[in-house]
């Protein structure tokens, strides 16, 4: 209600954006809130949404059944997927599907404490515009300011997934039949980098969700901070 009522009202007063740029650096100081506490209440939030959310994607099938960040196959892949069912072999490149997304689940389940500590060290530089922003405002600064270090730490851990399900076995088997198909061009894929970057991207997703419900449902803010503070862009 807070932003609803002042935005309007900020539009018509101020003829500049460095004008409205003040009013909102001022906004901590009008209602008693911090910009580090704004700043906890973000990290809080990004913090439920790898509780509730991100959790879910380490279950069996957490990814292959999750049409928002199920792993698809590259385009690369695509060509292989189809010839092999050509050829009758649908039940195994249905199989190569899944152990992408089964590698994805597995490393997610490792990697979390990586996410934690991510969000732990992450510094808002501009906490008020964040929580004023989009839905998801708060999640791609986490996406910009941990994508690089995260894909780094995690890519080791998909490639020990990727032996731990069998994955790389299975499309080893898949690649070399395809590329024994005449008249084929050889594929040889760097998956461990794909799925990487694929599970990363879903990590974030799933995060994304959550900060929409704590942003625009007063029922998922369940502490007393969460409540304090996104009580602002309400």
């Amino acid at each position: 209600m807070f932003r609803k009522l002042l935005l309007p009202l900020l539009f018509l007063s101020f003829s500049s954006c460095a004008e409205l740029q003040q009013v909102v650096n001022q906004l901590p100081d009008a209602t008693g809130i911090s910009n580090a506490e704004i700043a906890s209440g973000l990290r809080e939030a990004l913090d439920m949404g790898i509780d509730r959310q991100v959790a879910k994607l380490t279950q069996k099938d957490g990814f292959y059944k999750n049409e928002l960040v199920k792993i698809l196959l590259p385009e690369e892949l695509q060509k292989v997927d189809k010839a092999l069912r050509d050829i009758g072999l649908s039940s195994l490149a249905d199989e190569g599907l899944k152990v992408l997304n089964r590698a994805a689940e597995d490393a997610v389940s490792e990697a979390t404490p990586i996410f934690v500590n991510a969000v732990k060290e992450i510094t808002f530089d501009d906490a008020k515009n964040i929580l004023l922003g989009n839905d998801d405002a708060a999640t791609q600064y986490l996406t910009t300011k941990t994508q690089t270090s995260l894909y780094d730490k995690f890519h080791p851990v998909i490639n020990d997934s990727f032996k731990k399900v069998g994955a790389d076995q299975i499309w080893e088997n898949l690649i070399i039949k395809y590329n024994s198909i005449p008249f084929t061009n050889n594929v040889n894929p760097d998956l461990t980098d794909y799925v990487t970057g694929e599970a990363l991207k879903g990590v974030y997703t799933m995060i994304a969700v959550e900060e929409k419900e704590i942003r625009n449902k007063i029922s998922s803010r369940t502490t007393d901070l969460l409540i304090k503070v996104f009580a602002l862009q309400d």
